[in-house]
């Protein structure tokens, strides 16, 4: 089964095992269709929409996507080896046991995505939205969060060591729930972290 031309918009196919290697997809809308095993590797995306997709054990090394939203969908297994997502949605989207590094993401929109576990070490993370992501036990070490949204992400056990939070918003941040240090906060940043453990502020 070949790609969709562009503009096309399918609801419920599945897609299973299709190998569209190096593909492209200009304006095309998928909305809860299964991709599992597809081997989806070099595809090019421009605008388009997955919705309620499932892409179990999705091959996509290589992947190019702009302006593409991922809204809900299930990434289970996936390999996302050197996938670049340029101002990307992928709001509510699940991660579990996918490989995610390396990558380059600009602009995106991770806000209640699930990336529990997920390795996103060393990755330049900075000016994206993870507002309400659980990111549990995801290891985030050295990565540059600056200007992110963070705000009431999910981040017990996350690990932080080398990461660089300045600028990031932190809006009912639970601070008790991961270790910071080697962690670099701005000054409002700290001010949060210290009376978060019960500290008073003051001249």
């Amino acid at each position: 089964m070949g790609p969709p031309g562009a503009g096309s918009e399918i609801e419920g196919e599945d897609f299973a095992r299709v190998d569209w290697w190096g593909s492209e997809l200009d304006g095309v809308t998928f909305i809860g269709c299964r991709f599992d095993d597809a081997g989806l590797e070099e595809l090019v995306t421009r605008r388009c929409v997955f919705q309620d997709c499932v892409l179990t054990g999705v091959r996509m090394a290589g992947a190019r996507h702009s302006g593409t939203a991922f809204l809900s969908c299930r990434f289970d297994r996936a390999k996302l080896i050197d996938v670049t997502w340029d101002g990307c949605k992928l709001t509510g989207s699940q991660f579990p046991g996918a490989h995610m590094r390396p990558m380059t993401a600009t602009e995106c929109d991770w806000s209640y995505a699930a990336m529990r576990g997920v390795d996103l070490s060393g990755l330049d993370l900075s000016r994206q939205r993870f507002r309400e992501a659980d990111l549990t036990d995801a290891d985030l070490r050295e990565c540059d969060l600056t200007g992110a949204s963070l705000d009431r992400a999910r981040l017990q056990g996350t690990k932080l060591r080398g990461a660089d939070l300045r600028g990031a918003s932190t809006d009912e941040v639970n601070w008790r729930a991961f270790e910071l240090t080697g962690v670099r906060l701005d000054l409002a940043q700290a001010v949060q972290f210290t009376r978060s453990h019960g500290a008073f502020v003051g001249d």
